[in-house]
């Protein structure tokens, strides 16, 4: 039976997102739970794994395409199984979306054939989209168009002025220069035949790392990775829409040192302060579920679960991978749960429910020697926390002069969805848990 592949949502806002390639081709074997596509979405630049095994087929939709969510953009299907007739887009609507986006759609540039009733193999599809041939112009001795006689073509031709002619790549070197926006032909292949290999491509990324760096510390601009651009519009467009205001609060944080070494006794994972800090916004968000509420198309939303995310600094931009039901989980199950969300970003490897679903973010730069900051709401969330270093300080503690661990939390609320009063409360609940962990309880 027929499994549809669509363009998936995000966010409770989101109405498209952007194919950036396809990992697998038409025709290919498929297995459930294997990456198939790389999208881009209002969040991140994301994998999107198979939901059955079976063949890839029925392909409609082409890199650097916009897509409605919930869009049927290919299938995966049986051995021999036909893509159903009824789920078929019309070749009409198809070509529309696809002169939308400014993509040539693959069936309008390469599909037709010059011989009413030759049949095309899915993989002599792909090859010919790759070089962007006109399957026209291919000559077959038989009814079929195959992957020879395309690579034939490309053979012959290859001499001509402004053909590209046979690139040859291995598939992972192809989904890597994909995935990191090089083109291969830009690349020196140390493969047989010069074939660009996945080495030759990670060579290339890293050289032109270091070229961005020297391009930033000179002064001169560069080109940005897709999830940075991702980041930078989501950013900038909450900034511009979203009434912030924003709750500072100092607290005594000696009983997170004494809970973080507690915690710590108890298990092999490294326990962090943004576990603690994890757990007690996650308990504070089940007592104030106006925190735990989104801004949607002029309504509030409260969430019925509360799932806290991470925000993460990677190589490529900021992404916030989310712990699902984190007021469920022990110190210790979160601890583990981020140090896998975590290690995912920043290998490039989050999957589509590592992002999905999140009801309220923590931003902690601690780590980075920061004091204190102010962070941008993440939409469609009401509310974000930034959270700093732990500093000691001299402070009158009990009528007594004492040196004390502090920290700074910041609140950033979405004044549409939370007031001050509403804001403050919150926050308050969140610093009577770190002051005195055995409150959560």
């Amino acid at each position: 039976m027929a499994t549809k592949v669509i363009m998936p949502a995000l966010g409770m806002a989101q109405e498209t997102g952007k194919l950036i390639a396809w990992l697998k081709k038409e025709g290919e074997s498929v297995t459930k739970g294997e990456p198939i596509m790389e999208i881009e979405t209002d969040k991140a630049v994301v994998e999107y794994d198979a939901a059955a095994s079976g063949i890839l087929g029925g392909v409609t939709a082409v890199a650097g395409q916009e897509i409605p969510v919930g869009e049927v953009v290919a299938w995966i299907l049986e051995p021999g199984e036909p893509v159903p007739e009824e789920l078929v887009r019309p070749a009409k609507e198809s070509s529309t979306a696809a002169e939308k986006s400014g993509v040539q759609h693959p069936e309008k540039a390469h599909v037709e054939s010059s011989k009413p009733g030759t049949e095309i193999s899915p993989v002599a599809r792909n090859v010919a989209r790759e070089h962007n041939i006109d399957l026209n112009q291919i000559k077959t001795e038989g009814s079929r168009i195959r992957k020879a006689d395309v690579l034939a073509f490309i053979e012959g031709h290859a001499d001509q002025a402004g053909f590209p002619g046979l690139l040859p790549a291995s598939p992972k070197a192809r989904r890597l220069a994909a995935k990191h926006g090089l083109d291969l032909e830009t690349i020196s292949g140390s493969g047989p035949d010069g074939a660009v290999l996945t080495t030759d491509v990670l060579a290339e990324a890293v050289r032109l790392e270091q070229v961005v760096r020297q391009s930033a510390i000179s002064g001169q601009p560069f080109a940005m990775s897709k999830a940075w651009a991702v980041m930078a519009d989501r950013l900038a467009e909450a900034w511009r829409t979203i009434p912030h205001f924003y709750l500072e609060r100092e607290i005594i944080a000696s009983q997170m040192v004494v809970w973080r070494e507690s915690a710590q006794r108890s298990t092999e994972d490294k326990i962090t302060y943004t576990d603690l800090l994890t757990k007690a916004v996650a308990a504070a968000l089940k007592h104030h579920p106006r925190v735990n509420a989104s801004w949607i198309e002029g309504e509030i939303l409260i969430n019925d679960g509360v799932h806290v995310g991470l925000a993460v600094a990677t190589a490529d931009g900021l992404v916030v991978p989310v712990i699902p039901n984190t007021d469920e989980l022990s110190v210790k199950e979160i601890a583990s749960r981020r140090a896998g969300l975590v290690a995912r970003a920043q290998e490039g490897r989050l999957k589509l429910q590592d992002i999905q679903g999140g009801t309220f973010t923590i931003s902690n730069l601690g780590m980075y020697g920061v004091d204190g900051f102010i962070a941008i709401v993440n939409p469609p969330q009401a509310a974000i926390l930034a959270v700093g270093k732990i500093v000691d300080k001299v402070m009158s503690v009990d009528g007594q002069v004492a040196v004390v661990p502090t920290l700074k939390l910041t609140l950033s609320c979405d004044h549409r969805v939370v007031d001050g009063a509403i804001g403050a409360r919150f926050l308050a609940q969140i610093a009577e848990y770190l002051e005195d962990p055995l409150r959560i309880l």
